[in-house]
């Protein structure tokens, strides 16, 4: 019996290095990632294997440009670095007019205001739920 760490190891070095294999889109673009991948496929099963590696790109130009390593990426680190969201964010305060105000004011105690089906309003008594 072959494992499947044994049939990657052993097909690792038999498929083809190429390279553009690998879009990516941001925005409305789409980029070739410039990284060799090994591909091999057949009917039913794909194989690919990409170095283990972890890079840094900048868009530039429809292109993407590895950053060197003694580059400064605190922009890339402030543009990437996903923030700590704390709570929900809330919505601007509506402002009501003056009128619709006034006129929800002089509703009764107990009562809202509704629509009947032919889209004319009516009073309707409040739901009192069961304390329990």
């Amino acid at each position: 019996m072959k494992t499947v760490q044994n049939v990657k190891n052993s097909l690792k070095f038999k498929a083809q290095e190429k390279e553009g294999v690998l879009t990516i889109r941001v925005g409305v673009r789409k980029y070739a990632v410039p990284v060799k991948a090994r591909m091999l496929s057949g009917q039913d099963y794909l194989f690919l294997s990409f170095p283990a590696s972890s890079e840094l790109y900048k868009v530039s130009a429809k292109e993407l440009a590895p950053l060197d390593k003694e580059t400064d990426a605190a922009d890339a680190y402030e543009a990437l670095n996903p923030g700590k969201r704390r709570g929900r964010r809330r919505g601007g305060g509506v402002e009501m007019p003056t009128e619709l105000a006034e006129a929800l004011k002089n509703l009764p105690a107990g009562y809202k205001l509704g629509y009947t089906v032919d889209g004319a309003p009516k009073l309707v008594r409040t739901r009192r739920r069961s304390k329990e």
